[in-house]
């Protein structure tokens, strides 16, 4: 028996909101499988399951606001990992801490006669049998989605644990409420479509339809066990309005407010709360790490002849991007001067045993965001070109997984899409090092004497003065140098 608990999934965050649960109670899980989500103030993001087991109880209900460590479901079998109280600098994984515990007392709160019950105390959950007008637990989430459905919570019954009221039955009590509006002419020959209990939708798939102001009720899923993407949501928005199978179009849907106007109202909310997030952390950066910079212009000449070579033999989906050069030299550089690749934690510099590569992505709607590449001194081009393409798909489209957001040993700022000639980066904490990158650009270069127009790139390097001097980032620009000059070697 083990606790399966909210992760860290930075080392800003204190709480998460709990989204939804993918599994039910029963349901057997394997280390590695996606079970719920939770959404930070930065993004929604999936949470794996590190141990294989039994699904127990689910404590924690969509709405909920958990902070790090608190329950979230109890799983049976199955080894517990326990989650250190400070991020393992290693990898410190996001690993929902489950302790091992005593054989399970899961006691519901049974409406016994209250010979039992200790008159004093009340406790909130210890309510008078009232069995049939008491108001089941409701999430805030349902709560709001009631409210935009117009459907009255006394008058639903509640299917989930305790009699909780449910998605599925603010939904069967939606189709009920427009059965009634309906002439029943000749009910049986429209049979209702049943809609399952528990309709698996993604976070942002889900934000996206509400933005459209479409139902995701009416939307086929395409991801695992028939889950709705945000691309199923495009798709549908694509369609032509007469759709051939609507069964009950006499249905009025319930009215969605504000189509056009509505999706800046969520954006700017989640922005404001990422910004807000990410100026915290920045604040403590700024004040408490002594930054150092140092600059290197780099000739990238090999490096994109031995790009051009190798794209020539690729299909054009794998072919290679220069971003995918820099960053795996990076990442060999940072394995090559560990004194830059690392936490510092309690007054000291704590090494990384590996290169565990941050690599800051900019998203469409605003803020930043910080996923990992996991080992990535040990890959090679094309791998880390395939990891680069996954992890900025995921992390555009709200889909990231909890070890995605493990805390990096080193982070990789490249602007150079955007035109920026250099990056002078502020540093993210615990971490002691940040490297920036430019644009390539051609300028005038001297080889060999002669001055010619070569492809160049600026790396900057940001280092934490407690942990290194300037010596060793300059030890560092230049090892990233030579295996850029040499890049069949990487």
């Amino acid at each position: 028996m083990g606790d399966f608990t909210m992760p860290s999934l930075g080392a800003d965050m204190e709480e998460g909101t709990f989204i939804e649960w993918l599994v039910s109670p029963g349901d057997t899980v394997h280390r590695g499988d996606i079970i719920a989500v939770v959404e930070t103030p930065k993004s929604a993001v999936e949470i794996e399951c590190f141990e294989g087991g039994t699904v127990g109880e689910l404590v924690a209900q969509e709405g909920d606001v958990v902070p790090v460590g608190g329950l979230l479901a109890r799983l049976n079998g199955g080894a517990a990992p326990t989650m250190p109280p400070a991020p393992d600098l290693r990898r410190s994984p996001t690993a929902p801490a489950v302790a091992a515990a005593a054989p399970p007392v899961t006691a519901p709160p049974v409406t016994a006669p209250a010979v039992t019950a200790p008159p004093v105390l009340a406790p909130p959950m210890t309510v008078p049998p009232r069995e049939e007008h008491a108001m089941p637990p409701v999430s805030p989430v349902l709560r709001h989605r009631a409210h935009e459905l117009g459907i009255d919570l006394a008058t639903v019954r509640g299917t989930g644990r305790r009699g909780a009221i449910t998605r599925g039955d603010l939904e069967l009590a939606a189709q009920g409420r427009a059965a009634d509006r309906t002439p029943s002419a000749a009910a049986p020959a429209v049979p209702t479509p049943k809609t399952p209990a528990r309709q698996r939708v993604s976070p942002y798939a889900r934000r996206l339809a509400r933005e459209r102001g479409a139902d995701v009720r009416g939307i086929p899923g395409t991801g695992p066990s028939g889950a709705v993407r945000a691309d199923d949501v495009l798709r549908a928005a694509t369609l032509p309005a007469a759709s051939p199978t609507p069964t009950a179009p006499p249905a009025p849907r319930p009215p969605a407010p504000t189509a056009p106007s509505g999706p800046p109202a969520p954006r700017h909310a989640d922005t404001g709360s990422m910004r807000q997030s990410i100026a915290a952390l920045m604040t403590t950066s700024n004040r408490e790490i002594p930054h150092y910079y140092l600059s290197a212009t780099v000739d990238l000449h090999a490096a994109l002849e031995w790009l051009r070579k190798r794209n020539r033999e690729l299909p054009v989906e794998e072919r290679l991007v220069p971003s995918a050069l820099l960053l795996l030299a990076a990442a060999r550089s940072a394995r090559a001067v560990p004194d830059l690749n690392g936490n510092w934690v309690d007054g000291a510099f704590r090494p990384a045993s590996v290169v565990d590569l941050g690599l800051i992505l900019s998203l469409r709607r605003g803020g930043l965001l910080v996923p990992a590449i996991h080992d990535a001194d040990s890959l090679t081009v094309g791998q880390m070109m395939a990891a680069m393409r996954e992890l900025t798909t995921r992390a555009r489209a709200g889909r990231l997984r909890g070890s995605d957001l493990t805390p990096p040993s080193i982070t990789v700022s490249n602007l150079g899409d955007q035109g920026v000639e250099s990056v002078m980066g502020v540093i993210y904490p615990p971490q002691v090092a940040l490297v920036g990158f430019g644009a390539v650009s051609e300028r005038p270069w001297a080889v060999d004497g002669l001055l010619g127009v070569r492809p160049l790139v600026t790396v900057t390097l940001a280092g934490d003065h407690r942990a290194s001097d300037g010596a060793v980032g300059a030890r560092f620009l230049k090892h990233l140098d030579r295996l850029l000059q040499r890049p069949e070697e990487l």
